[in-house]
């Protein structure tokens, strides 16, 4: 697991400490979030707080969110690259980098694969552990409960995901069986359309297990039990969820999140947007935020996101050949 610790060092090394901070004045007035998924998702979460965050806090007037479901984002970022929009910034995660590594062809005719070096990279903000639960009334009780039933019978574990085969959602639920000794690509993953309808989808009935974000399931603990997260141990914000390495499962993982301009956005404008997704995380409106979702604050504005990127394509490429995705 030296690839996965590799890469939880490289994004903590972004950390912040909170402290105060005094808005002085707006230099851009509104934004407008666009989510490459449904309502309910780790990307809709994220935008939609730091949008509440940044309005409370008084960095912005206005926030604005627009869902853009299809091809696991891939609509939405060719949406920015053929609109190019104004005041318009795209939330994206991991899935953006394992994009280009599967060879995911976007929507844009003859564009081939889209990257993030198709939009221009603004900042990351946050990390979102991985976890996985089970429905309230489930007889599963740990992770070791499901590895047995699934090393018993295979086809009696399905397992939900907000996102495509390949996506985040799955390489989380495939890195925990891998360590559990049963092959990742033989786990039956069922693809929903964001974290909501994935969800649902365990709540039904229809899976017995749904692999997503920490965040995800933040606000949905009266319906499911966490049986176990990514993390190196228990976070402050969820301390019933135990973690998959102290049953004895080595998965350690921790899903960035960040912003994205269209193509040929001023320097200035990043620049400033960047400044503010750094300030905010300074804030009590941010911090209210943040412990709602247990998520763990990075801040890698502009250079230093690009450089984060080109690392992680790396270490990712040699993850899924790894796990047999690629």
């Amino acid at each position: 697991m030296k690839l996965i610790k590799s890469f939880f060092s490289v994004l903590f090394s972004a950390a912040l400490l909170l402290s105060s901070t005094t808005v002085n004045s707006i230099a851009i007035e509104k934004l407008h979030f666009v989510i490459g998924g449904g309502a309910g998702g780790g990307w809709d979460g994220t935008a939609r707080g730091t949008g509440e965050a940044l309005t409370k806090a008084g960095f912005l007037k206005s926030a604005s969110f627009e869902n853009m479901s299809g091809g696991g984002g891939g609509k939405a970022l060719a949406y920015m690259i053929n609109t190019k929009p104004e005041n318009t910034i795209l939330v994206q995660s991991t899935p953006l980098v394992l994009r280009s590594i599967t060879r995911h062809k976007g929507y844009v005719s003859g564009s081939g694969t889209l990257s993030y070096k198709d939009v221009v990279p603004i900042a990351g903000v946050i990390g979102d552990y991985g976890a996985i639960a089970v429905a309230k009334d489930s007889p599963y009780k740990n992770f070791k409960d499901v590895v047995d039933a699934y090393k018993a019978n295979p086809s009696s574990i399905k397992m939900a995901g907000g996102s495509v085969r390949g996506s985040m959602d799955h390489l989380i639920g495939a890195l925990a069986f891998q360590a559990a000794g049963a092959n990742p690509n033989d786990v039956a993953y069922i693809p929903y359309d964001a974290g909501g309808k994935a969800l649902a989808g365990l709540l039904s009935g229809e899976t017995q297990i749904i692999s997503t974000g920490l965040g995800e399931l933040m606000g949905a603990r009266d319906q499911v039990r966490i049986i176990g997260i990514t993390a190196p141990e228990r976070v402050a914000d969820a301390p019933d969820a135990p973690t998959l390495k102290e049953q004895g499962y080595d998965v350690q993982f921790v899903n960035w999140r960040g912003f994205f301009g269209p193509p040929g956005m001023s320097n200035k404008d990043k620049k400033t947007i960047a400044k503010m997704l750094g300030d905010v995380q300074k804030t009590p409106e941010w911090e209210a935020v943040r412990a709602r979702n247990a998520w763990v604050n990075i801040y890698n504005p502009d250079k230093k996101f690009v450089k984060f990127l080109k690392t992680q394509t790396k270490e990712m490429t040699a993850l899924m050949k790894k796990l047999g995705v690629i």
